[in-house]
């Protein structure tokens, strides 16, 4: 098959998704609850190997309520948080790649990646510690080289970047629309719009959920709700904060040829002066969307229900702060802003992990920050340990286990 290159559009996936209207088992194999990145990935996952599938949602994903929103999320490989996340993004590039070929849909945009900082900052060296021991393709470009290849990009005398060959961006709304077409069509039955009210692990063995429209059971059950999990998961206690980010499009001062994909990658820039690392794109959509770009991190902390969307000026001055000293180009009139959320644990790595008490049940989240690139393989983990209990790959950085209280002497 083909693929072809679409602009992502809202859709009702009306012809996937079961409304509650359609006549079906309450019973499954499996039950998922959230059908953002990591949910939609491991219902197609679970229902493309066999097993019978009941996946809720109480909104219709791809939505904007949550965190798998945006119209961009950055993909690289050389990974500067933790040598461990290679293998899996390895894997993530294999699975991106079968799901633009089964569903016809181009989702990984390469348009390579740079990583910059100075001299002897942690982002560029870790990066390129993590690209050397894996063989991944890339190069280190001095200061001016990257002014002769980037002139937007302001590098200080002082200024290092890695250029990774094989990154590049994902349209999260397109990513999450496909994994839930692919899904329904292995049989998932896709239930939005349906929130779930309560999920428990029965005595008997197996897992029961209750929504307003009923009571649903199965063998196992996977919990991916994004930012809700600090409440659907309060009994554990975990160390789970959600905090309030904003993503910026402005429009370039001197014209967007500078910002398209043929002469600019997308970039990170190391936090300096107490100010957060920034990360944007070239130009992804039509001209008058303008090039986004935001901000790592907030201490804004919030809830999915009590957090602001309104786009205040003091975010508006935040951004081009940082855009001053890395990017002043593009520091031309805002055309558009919106907010996510970020789900982060203390040390910023994700939960994967059976629940500690249920082992029927298993949970992933604290994803949100740099969890979207990992979905496909996420959802191949979520159901390898719903299934056999195996994955494929060591897990030991996500385990619950490392948040425990520490037992007296």
């Amino acid at each position: 098959m083909s693929i072809v290159e679409v602009d992502w559009k809202e859709e009702t996936l009306t012809e996937y998704i079961d409304t509650g209207r359609v006549a079906m088992s309450n019973h499954a194999d499996v039950i998922v609850i959230g059908l953002g990145a990591m949910g939609s990935a491991a219902a197609q996952q679970l229902a493309e190997r066999g097993s019978r599938v009941l996946a809720f949602d109480q909104f219709t994903p791809p939505h904007a309520h949550g965190s798998s929103h945006g119209l961009s999320r950055i993909f690289r490989q050389a990974y500067f948080e933790d040598f461990r996340y290679v293998p899996l993004l390895v894997r993530s590039y294999e699975l991106w790649q079968k799901l633009e070929r089964d569903s016809g849909v181009r989702l990984l945009h390469l348009t390579g990646g740079l990583v910059i900082g100075p001299e002897g900052g942690e982002l560029v060296r870790r990066s390129e510690e993590s690209a050397v021991h894996f063989n991944l393709p890339h190069q280190i470009l001095r200061a001016d080289e990257i002014k002769e290849r980037y002139p937007v990009i302001a590098a200080r005398p002082d200024t290092l970047a890695l250029l990774e060959q094989n990154a590049g961006y994902l349209v999260p709304e397109t990513c999450v629309q496909q994994q839930m077409h692919q899904a329904a069509h292995a049989g998932a039955h896709l239930r939005c719009n349906e929130p779930v009210l309560e999920w428990k692990a029965e005595q008997h063995g197996g897992v029961s959920v209750r929504t307003p429209l009923g009571t649903y059971s199965a063998e196992r059950l996977v919990i991916t709700v994004g930012p809700w999990a600090p409440r659907v998961l309060a009994d554990l206690g975990l160390p789970l904060q959600v905090t309030r980010q904003v993503l910026c499009w402005f429009e370039p001062i001197d014209g967007l040829d500078a910002f398209r994909q043929e002469h600019l990658p997308l970039y990170l820039f190391e936090a300096e002066d107490e100010q957060p690392l920034l990360y944007g794109f070239p130009l992804t959509g039509s001209d008058s969307e303008g090039v986004k770009v935001a901000l790592h991190g907030s201490d804004e902390f919030c809830t999915p229900e009590t957090v602001c969307r309104e786009i205040r000026p003091a975010d508006e001055s935040a951004m081009r702060r940082r855009l001053a000293t890395t990017l002043p180009g593009l520091a031309g009139r805002m055309v558009h802003a919106e907010t996510c959320l970020y789900t982060m644990t203390p040390d910023e790595n994700f939960i994967i992990s059976a629940h500690p008490d249920h082992p029927a049940v298993t949970l992933a989240a604290g994803f949100s920050g740099h969890g979207f690139k990992f979905a496909p393989v996420i959802g191949e983990v979520l159901a390898d340990l719903a299934t056999s209990g195996r994955p494929s790959f060591d897990l030991s950085l996500f385990s619950i286990e490392r948040f425990a209280a520490p037992q007296p002497a």
